[in-house]
């Protein structure tokens, strides 16, 4: 079990005062000033050495305490673009941004865990704090590493935590292999000939043809994968035409694909040039076609994701930790980390009834942050006595 003793110097009311802070101020991605500035200021003042500037707005808190093994913790701490719903004291001071999928709550939490082991030092060797921006979309931790984060600060392990809604509050989840799916993307421009509505004979219609190439990718994970290779391919963007007695003469197909598998990433990735080729030469109209192969999918390390496991009963009980359960189709960026270095990605039961991710009226369970905290903790003191 952890020893509460080492957290006295991170109790429960600075942990909410801060993420409530956090909240109160999000920030987009790369913009995260205000917020790395916070953080900046706190582990200072705990007498960690700081290191910014690294991905723009990340910064990683360094911890040193003789020989021993090195170890990365990580926290994301960017917004979304969202206007926040609700009328919580803490509620966002910034229009049409709001922390709508936790992040404040994983900043406060790992700084939690840090100004802990700062005053402990019940570990041996090194412990990274590494604050990332722009998780969302914008792939701030592969432009960490590109940055040279592991060469800067190598680590031996990397763990990261994420509020989990419909995950049981006191409850982790954590399994070797996949956890979250690769995020890919597509933007398509279909190009017709426009015309007289009422003369279509006379024009080459992107609509058209857009529908049929809309239909016809359902067929790719329906009828051209197998049931046990997990994917889903969603359209979100359609937009084309002004007015009613016009055939425009473009339209705008954009989309995302995600999947576990590299080789089925790829295969959906060709399957849907096919398909944009096929359809374009029967409606005689041209393309141009960008693919992104954005975030890869999130997958553990076997041998630390039992670690992390192990260490989660210690806090939690053996029957509150989860080792078995389907993945999630949505993706996080901590993913290229885990290309880089051995690690898990960890989920932190934020309740049953929670409000989803990304939802207007999202607020962070500010009841589970220490047991967010004291799992961090323990990760660091565990893997110090065992490697």
């Amino acid at each position: 079990m952890t020893d509460t003793s080492l957290l006295s110097n991170s109790d429960a009311e600075r942990m909410k005062t801060l993420r409530r802070d956090i909240h109160a101020h999000p920030e987009l991605a790369f913009e995260e000033k205000r917020t790395s500035d916070l953080v900046a200021r706190t582990l200072e003042a705990a007498g960690i050495e700081v290191h910014r500037g690294i991905a723009d707005t990340g910064l990683v808190g360094v911890l040193r305490n003789g020989d021993g093994p090195s170890i990365g913790l990580r926290a994301d701490m960017d917004a979304l673009p969202i206007l926040e719903a609700g009328g919580a004291d803490h509620k966002s001071t910034h229009d049409g941004v709001m922390h709508a999928c936790g992040h404040d709550g994983h900043t406060a939490m790992l700084l939690g865990a840090a100004e802990a082991l700062a005053a402990s030092r019940a570990f041996k060797g090194n412990v990274y704090f590494i604050f990332q921006p722009a998780e969302e979309n914008k792939g701030g931790g592969r432009v960490m590493v590109e940055e040279g984060l592991f060469e800067r600060f190598p680590c031996d392990a990397i763990f990261a935590l994420h509020n989990w809604p419909g995950l049981a509050a006191g409850k982790i989840a954590v399994q070797p292999g996949p956890m979250m799916a690769s995020f890919d993307t597509f933007d398509i421009v279909l190009k017709g000939v426009g015309g007289h509505a009422a003369m279509p004979e006379k024009a080459r219609d992107p609509l058209v043809a857009a529908s049929e190439f809309v239909l016809a990718l359902q067929t790719i994970v329906s009828r051209k994968l197998s049931a046990h290779d997990p994917a889903v391919l969603s359209v979100t963007q359609m937009k084309g035409g002004e007015t009613f007695n016009v055939i425009p003469g473009q339209c705008e197909v954009k989309g995302t694909w995600r999947c576990f598998d590299p080789e089925v990433r790829t295969f959906i990735r060709d399957e849907i040039d096919r398909i944009l080729a096929s359809v374009c030469a029967a409606h005689q109209i041209d393309y141009d076609a960008e693919y992104e192969f954005g975030y890869p999918s999130t997958i553990n390390t076997e041998t630390e994701a039992l670690f992390a496991a192990d260490v989660a009963k210690g806090v939690v009980g053996e029957g509150n930790v989860d080792t078995s359960f389907r993945p999630s189709m949505a993706s996080e960026d901590f993913s290229v980390m885990l290309e880089n270095v051995p690690g898990a990605y960890i989920w932190l039961g934020a309740g049953i009834e929670a409000t989803p991710l990304h939802h207007p009226a999202y607020d962070f369970n500010d009841d589970t942050l220490e047991t967010g905290r004291d799992l961090l903790v323990s990760l660091v003191t565990r893997f110090s006595e065992t490697r």
